[in-house]
């Protein structure tokens, strides 16, 4: 259902744009990078975080850390992950499948500026067998053109 929902909005506010889904499950930046072919920077997570009594999602490179330093001094707070069964809650989808939009309810969601880094980025489509290609700028218009600069870039 959350993977409909998804497909839903994209043909509300991005026609044509489908959500595409791999033949095997894609719970990990990995295996969802080996699934699409793609580098596991171009996987789009999704991290749904606790800043104080807000809610917020964060969209980041797959490959990147949240950097607490910068998260604290750009929403006040120190982040939280939200456990598996409130992230499920607030956005009726899976671990590992939360898509950025095709919530229940309006989310507060941030585009990471590492995201620039790429053409293409997939972002789960709302199951943790799904994706959604879309460009860094396609899916900051989606969740309300919110750039925030809150990841360290991965290692080596």
């Amino acid at each position: 259902m959350s993977t409909e929902r998804v497909q839903a909005f994209l043909d509300e506010h991005l026609p044509g744009v489908r959500v595409v889904e791999p033949d095997v499950d894609t719970p990990t930046v990995q295996a969802a990078a080996d699934a699409l072919g793609v580098e596991p920077g171009q996987i789009a997570k999704t991290l749904a975080l606790r800043a104080g009594e807000r809610v917020v999602l964060v969209v980041a490179r797959g490959d990147a850390r949240l950097d607490n330093a910068k998260f604290k001094a750009r929403f006040g707070a120190k982040p939280r992950m939200l456990p598996g069964e409130e992230a499920h809650a607030v956005t009726s989808q899976p671990v590992g499948g939360v898509s950025p939009f095709g919530h229940p309810e309006p989310l507060e969601v941030h585009c990471d500026e590492s995201l620039r880094a790429f053409d293409v980025v997939y972002p789960a489509g709302g199951s943790r067998r799904s994706a959604v290609p879309l460009t860094p700028a396609q899916l900051a218009g989606l969740t309300g053109d919110r750039w925030v600069d809150v990841t360290r870039p991965p290692e080596g």
